[in-house]
């Protein structure tokens, strides 16, 4: 499997032609690493604009994610499958089981083992989960192996730094890919952010960004303007000092965005 890329441009609540807009401007700016889902109901979109970019399929890393209605048995495959169709790909870089069964109604192993399945037809070059608390990474792991799982893609910012679970995850040798890394803004309006942001002579976002890159997770903010997405790529050039993300750290008040009501129960 390709390595991750470590910025990548999230699709999540972009449709129609906001969504073909955003990943034909992030691919033209030099994003290659693009983050959907079945349940976005984005994925013709996403497939409309990569196909008309010119960008050679092997310089692209695609995800897609399993929705929860397509745990069931025989469903992770077919579902994947209309995935690709949808995306006009033969196969994707990383599927991602997209949120544990709800009330754990179907076991991790059965649809973990169809998704490996799913990597042994070509259907995708790498397996994931997301949003999996620490009880569903040691199910995981004893189902399919921790090399098999490529990242846990999870909710972190500044607000809500997931400490317990990135700490298990380092533990196993388990990536991380930290969705909604801007916290829908609301990171951007802190005055520490600020303040290191004027410092730095950044923007509020590529210092939210860029502190989640020094810790070795992969980013997936979105956006409609191509002036942020540009800033929001080049936040991979700037490094943050020891004081600043102290700093940063101190900002951790566990403040959660993406929060359903099948949530698991979080760590």
């Amino acid at each position: 499997m390709q390595q991750i890329p470590a910025i990548g441009l999230g699709t999540f609540r972009l449709k129609g032609q906001a969504v073909i807009d955003s990943v034909r401007t992030g691919l033209e700016l030099g994003y290659r690493h693009i983050d959907t889902a079945q349940i976005y109901g984005n994925e013709a979109e996403v497939g409309q604009a990569i196909a008309a970019s010119g960008v050679a399929r092997d310089e692209l890393f695609v995800t897609t994610k399993i929705w929860t209605e397509n745990l069931g048995a025989g469903r992770v495959i077919a579902s994947l499958q209309e995935s690709l169709q949808r995306l006009g790909l033969e196969q994707v870089d990383l599927c991602l089981i997209h949120w544990p069964s709800p009330n754990d109604a179907i076991p991790v192993a059965q649809y973990l083992g169809e998704l490996l399945e799913a990597r042994r037809q070509g259907l995708t070059a790498a397996i994931g989960v997301s949003n999996f608390t620490i009880a569903h990474l040691r199910e995981a792991i004893a189902a399919v192996g921790r090399e098999a799982i490529a990242t846990n893609q999870v909710e972190i910012h500044p607000l809500l730094q997931n400490r317990k679970l990135v700490a298990f995850a380092r533990e196993q040798g388990l990536h991380v890919t930290a969705y909604m890394p801007l916290a829908y803004g609301k990171v951007l309006a802190e005055p520490v952010i600020q303040r290191i942001a004027a410092n730095h002579g950044a923007s509020p976002a590529q210092v939210a960004l860029a502190w989640s890159l020094q810790q070795g997770y992969a980013v997936i903010p979105s956006s409609t303007k191509r002036e942020n997405l540009a800033a929001n790529l080049a936040a991979a050039e700037l490094r943050l000092s020891e004081q600043d993300m102290a700093a940063i750290a101190a900002l951790e008040r566990g403040e959660r965005v993406a929060n359903p009501d099948f949530a698991p129960a979080w760590d």
